[in-house]
This record gives structure tokens, C-alpha cells and sequence, in this order.
């Protein structure tokens, strides 16, 4: 595993103040796409970009209940090459945005969308230290004043930091493993973990030391959560959801054993890492398959779906694209 200095500057990282209420059902969430580069061969004066550089899906708003275009993110000055994550806090208005830009470090912003769902210009969140890893996660405090993301170190290695999005200061934590997601608890306390070589593990954010093992309690260990690839807290603070495999399962934050609360509504066969994104009531959950939308229903388990409409011909490459709300 990589040497890593962890970075100590955010000596709080809880993120304590009010949760951002949520106001019923969602009704936009936000996609974003990996960059692409299409197939050639491309005639002279045709490649996707002049520096042969992969080309950008902007983010977009859709309608929560059809998948309909809304409106695109505008384009940040100094803005990644390509978007990556998107996470939102429970009002279905704040959005956090991630992307990479080629030879350059990691880069986040905040976006606020009005009523009518039209985001406003997306803002830097500013760098205390550069993030020259691969993120693999990312998630926004309930009172969305913090941001908590995963970074692969490599050789098996992965980091968590906590960002303050007012400062750029932070706070890290390593440990052996693979974490696939993190979450904030409601109260801004604790962050829930999932990975592979790590199982689910709750990250206690008062906890002194950088090592992600000795400040977290494990809930299930590796080999009883197969297949994990997305976390989420309940809006009460009380369990969690994740997905194992294609399942979706709920957890007490007090362990015990799981229970199946639904099974994802994608074709046989379909790879098994769906990324879920769950509102501020906890009455739904969303996720994606081949640039649909799910919806699913927790109290009974049932799902509709709506084509994602990014307002655009470009090429998607078969890639899912990465939604929130």
C-alpha cells in the first residue's frame, strides 16, 4: 500500500447542524455520464476533440417521475474534462459534482437548483490540498456543509476524506480493502462504509487517529455482503440500505440480520452495481441500468423506469449513467 500523509487540517469533521428538509416526493434528480470517445475512424477535421482527449456529457436536471430533460448544468470555469459522481442532500435542490480532468487532480462543486428546476452556476469547492486519486464515491452531508468521498490508493489500499466545502480543509482516514460507497448518517456524526475486503462498517467521525479501522465499527464483515456496491442511511438514522447483488437489503445500525426489502428490476444477467440514491423521505430509491431510470417503491417493494433524456445525440457508449435526487 502507498504511503499516505493524512491530511489533518478539518479538526471537526462532523457536519452537525439541520438537515436540509425534504418537501414529499422528489421531483428532479441529476445525471451525469463518464466521458467517451466514440469509435473511429473519424474523417479529416472530425475527431471527437482536437487534443484526441475524451469528450464531455455535460450533467443534466431530469424530471424525477418521467426521466425528461429539464435543463443542462452550466459548464464551471476551470471545470473537469469529464463528470464523474453526483450526490444530493435530502431538499432535492443541493447537488455536489465530481469529475477528473486529464493529468489533473480531482475538483468538486456545489450546485443549487430553483424551483423550477434550472441549476444555478455550479461552485468551486475550494482545494486545502490537491486530490490526486481516484475517487470511487461520493456523498453530501444531510445539512450539506460537508462532502465525504472514497479515493483508491491502489495495492489494495483505500482513503476516506471528509472535505468542509466552506474551507477545503479536510481529514482523512486509510485502511486496507475496497470501498465501493459512502453515506452520511442524518445527523452528521458517522459515515457508513461498504467495500469489498471490508464488508459494512460505520466510521465514527469524533474518533481521533487516521486509521479507518480503529475509528469504525463493523456491522457485516466481506463474506456476509456479497456483491456490495452502494450505501444509505434511512432518513431516521436508525438502518441502512445497501445492494448486494442485485437485492437491496435493510440493516439496523445496531447489526443483527439483514432483510431483503426489494430485488432490482434489471434484465437477467445485468452487472451487479447499481449505485442507489435514496430521498429525503425514504420513501424511494433510485438507480440506473443501460440510461434507464428505477424507481423503486420501499413499501412494497415495486419499480417503475423512465428513459433518461439528456437532451443530446451524443454517444452514451453503453456506459449507465450515474443519477441522484
Amino acid at each position: 500500500m502507498p504511503v499516505v500523509v493524512p491530511v489533518t487540517s478539518l479538526a471537526e469533521p462532523m457536519a452537525t447542524g439541520a438537515p436540509l428538509p425534504a418537501s414529499g416526493s422528489p421531483r428532479f434528480f441529476v445525471t451525469v455520464g463518464a466521458p467517451y470517445v466514440a469509435p473511429g475512424p473519424f474523417p479529416p477535421g472530425q475527431s471527437p476533440s482536437a487534443s484526441g482527449a475524451p469528450a464531455q456529457l455535460p450533467p443534466v436536471v431530469n424530471d424525477a417521475a418521467t426521466g425528461a430533460f429539464v435543463a443542462p448544468v452550466p459548464r464551471p470555469k476551470g471545470g473537469p474534462s469529464g463528470w464523474e459522481f453526483v450526490a444530493a442532500a435530502p431538499d432535492n435542490r443541493t447537488f455536489a459534482l465530481a469529475g477528473g480532468t486529464l493529468g489533473k487532480s480531482f475538483r468538486f462543486f456545489l450546485v443549487r437548483l430553483e424551483e423550477n428546476g434550472q441549476p444555478g452556476e455550479p461552485r468551486l469547492v475550494p482545494e486545502a490540498e490537491p486530490e490526486p486519486e481516484q475517487v470511487v464515491a461520493l456523498a453530501l452531508s444531510h445539512d450539506g456543509t460537508r462532502l465525504a468521498y472514497a479515493c483508491d490508493l491502489g495495492e489494495g489500499g483505500t482513503k476516506v476524506t471528509v472535505l468542509d466545502v466552506a474551507t477545503g480543509r479536510r481529514r482523512d482516514w486509510t485502511t486496507f480493502g475496497k470501498l465501493m460507497d459512502v453515506a452520511w448518517a442524518p445527523d452528521g456524526r458517522s459515515l457508513a462504509t461498504v467495500g469489498i475486503g471490508w464488508g459494512i462498517g460505520l466510521l465514527d467521525l469524533a474518533a481521533g487517529g487516521s486509521d479507518l479501522r480503529k475509528a469504525s465499527r463493523l456491522l457485516r464483515s466481506s463474506t456476509e455482503v456479497p456483491l456490495p456496491r452502494s450505501i444509505a442511511f434511512t432518513p431516521d438514522g436508525r438502518a441502512l440500505l445497501y445492494t448486494a447483488g442485485h437485492d437491496v437489503n435493510r440493516l439496523s445500525v445496531d447489526g443483527g440480520e439483514p432483510e431483503r426489502v426489494a430485488r432490482t428490476a434489471v434484465p437477467a444477467g445485468a452487472r451487479a452495481d447499481l449505485r442507489l440514491s435514496v430521498d429525503g423521505s425514504g420513501r424511494h430509491l433510485l438507480y440506473t441500468h443501460d440510461w434507464r431510470a428505477y424507481r423503486v417503491d420501499l413499501a412494497d417493494g415495486s419499480a417503475t423506469s423512465a428513459p433518461i433524456d439528456i437532451g443530446s445525440t451524443q454517444p452514451r457508449d453503453g456506459r449507465s449513467a450515474v443519477v441522484a435526487w
